[in-house]
């Protein structure tokens, strides 16, 4: 799968309502057939940068998004709202879903 996090620093002004304003990219994106996940953080650090983790079944799936419609109407309109070009991590892993984290197993529960 191609497995994406970005890091989005929004303009103050803008920051509370950033999921709204994302809404119609990310339900469309969500759509997408090779759309594994793609889901919206906001920092506990700072309250004006957002996390995207997201990820494509595959580079075809992958370059489906970037060619999508609604990809191309939000490089044209989310630059606006922020305070820097986002910065990513963009990587290929050998697997389809998220792996448990072992080191943190949560016993059985009665």
């Amino acid at each position: 799968m191609i497995f994406i996090t970005a890091k989005f620093r929004v303009l103050p002004e803008h920051a509370d309502r950033w999921p709204e304003i994302v809404d119609e990219f990310t339900n469309a994106t969500r759509a997408e057939p090779g759309c594994l996940w793609f889901e919206w953080s906001r920092s506990l650090a700072d309250p004006t940068e957002y996390v995207l983790v997201e990820a494509f079944r595959d580079a075809d799936a992958g370059g489906a998004h970037v060619q999508s419609e609604h990809f191309r109407t939000a490089q044209r309109t989310l630059p606006p709202y922020l305070a820097e070009t986002p910065k990513i991590v963009n990587v290929t892993v050998p697997q389809e879903d998220w792996s448990e984290l072992g080191e943190m197993a949560v016993p059985d529960r009665p």
